[in-house]
Formats: C-alpha cells, structure tokens, sequence
C-alpha cells in the first residue's frame, strides 16, 4: 500500500501525518506496528510519533497519536499544533478555531495566517490541568503531588504532578545543563506510583516570566519539546511560587508561550509548527 505523508516538526519534536478518514490505512497495518516502522530513523521516514487523522462524531475531527515505540499517548502539544496547520492548509478542516477529539477530551486549537493564507503560528487551549493525584495518576498520601519525593535508582527526585491529558512529573533543578535526562528521566517514568508511567520535565527558573525546560517522554525518550509538558510545567511552577500565571518556555527546539488563565482556568499554549516535506511511502 502507498501512503502519501506529510512530515512535520514543533519545536523540533517532529511527527509524521497520515490522512486515515476512511481506515484504509489501519485495515492494512495496526497504528502501532506502522508506528514503530515508520518512525525508525535508519529504516524509515523518522519522527517521534505518527499522527492520523480521523473522523469524529462529536467534534470537526479526531486525533490520534502513537509514539515512535508504538505506545498510545492521550494527547500531544506539539503534534496538535502541527495537525492544526496540516489541517487548515490542507483544506479538512476550513475554519481557523476548530474542535479536535483526543483521548484527553476536546481540544481547541486556532491558527493564524500571513497575508498568503500560510500558517505562521497555532495558539491551543489546552483545556484545565489536573491536578488530583487518583486522576493524575499518582500514588500519593495527599490530593494534590506538590514537590513530593520518591525514591529512585537515580536517587530520592522532588516531583509535582500534573496532567494535561497525560502525566507529568516536574523537577525543579538549579542548573538545567547538569541533568541526567536519560538516567533521572527513564527512573522516574517507569517509577511504580506512576501505574501509567509518565512524563518527566526538568525545570530551571530563570526568572518568574522564563523557565528553561528539558523533556523526557514517556514512550520517545529525549525529545526537543513537549507542548504537553510546557504546559504542566508552567501549572508547577505557579503552585509552588515560581512563576506567574504567563511565561516563556525555553526548551531545546525553541520557545513556546504558555498563559494560565486564572478565570477559565484554561491553560493556552502558542508556538510554530512548521512543514518539513512531503512524500510517499509503501508499506
């Protein structure tokens, strides 16, 4: 079977898109099993996840993702901003707000354009984070995992959890370039009070307006970015006095805004997502 793809990347954390509304694709291979094919960088396109669009019933469209390892996440920042934009330019969707089904519930996203109708940035409501442990999920003596120490193979890491539709650990550090990303990321995703295992983000303050970020993903690895985690981040930052409700994450592949909207309690996430290239591929 050939696919036609579009390669596309958020900060550096880069997906490949595949148009499935009629299922012709997942009749031929299971999503995992294309996954873990087509993101191998020797062996195929590359990328840190697929992306496919979908129909759905209740909202303009579906989305879904599955990591390079073949895992299913609930969402993904980055990769919303990218299907967004592959969304719009190319015609599924014709409005520039629209509403995208995840496994993390309803997604909003908004692009906007350049006087040649291109997309030059995608702004997401993210919806609320969550902030209960039982929900997150977490293992916990208390409701909400507030700098909460667990003790790992890479020693005992002060996390705050949070949940952007998927799980988050958030570990503040003085000095970002010093981390063990790998070794502290992989102790703390696999960590049996996370029966879900989770994302690990590792947080350097800068000042109260810019944090410096660096991402450890459950089902990736090391990535350039999380949309998802500079969100959680941000939530983790306010809770424990470190930042106000807007600031400028600083992660590998680049910037991304991130605004916690007190009123709503909506959390708004804006950045790039950019086009690499398009082609085709048998499988």
């Amino acid at each position: 079977m050939k696919l036609n793809f579009s390669k596309m990347e958020g900060l550096g954390n880069d997906f490949i898109i595949l148009d499935d509304r009629d299922g012709q694709i997942e009749a031929v291979m299971g999503y995992p099993d294309l996954a873990i094919k087509l993101c191998d960088r020797h062996f195929g396109i590359g990328g840190d996840g697929v992306i496919l669009v979908r129909n759905s019933r209740k909202d303009d469209i579906r989305f879904i993702i599955i990591n390079s390892d073949g895992s299913e996440p609930e969402m993904c920042g980055n990769g919303m901003r990218c299907f967004a934009r592959y969304l719009y330019e190319n015609k599924i969707v014709t409005q520039k707000s629209m509403r995208v089904e995840t496994l993390a519930g309803t997604v909003v996203p908004e692009v906007f354009t350049d006087e040649n109708n291109q997309v030059t940035q995608v702004t997401v409501d993210m919806g609320s984070p969550v902030l209960s442990c039982e929900q997150i999920p977490f293992v916990c003596d208390h409701k909400r995992g507030i700098e909460e120490d667990i003790e790992t193979n890479a020693g005992i890491q002060v996390v705050t959890t949070v949940s952007m539709g998927n799980p988050h650990a958030v570990i503040f550090v003085p000095d970002i370039a010093g981390v063990d990303v790998e070794g502290v990321g992989r102790a703390v995703e696999t960590h049996p009070r996370f029966p879900e295992k989770t994302n690990v983000e590792f947080i350097e303050v800068v000042n109260d307006t810019e944090l410096k970020m660096k991402v450890w993903e459950r089902g990736a690895g090391i990535t350039l970015a999380c949309g998802t985690g500079a969100c959680a981040s941000l939530v983790a930052a306010i809770l424990t006095k470190r930042s106000q409700n807007r600031s400028i994450i600083h992660l590998d592949g680049g910037d991304l805004e991130i605004y916690w909207d007190k009123e709503s309690g909506h959390i708004f996430k804006t950045g790039p997502a950019t086009s690499v290239f398009d082609g085709s591929i048998f499988i």
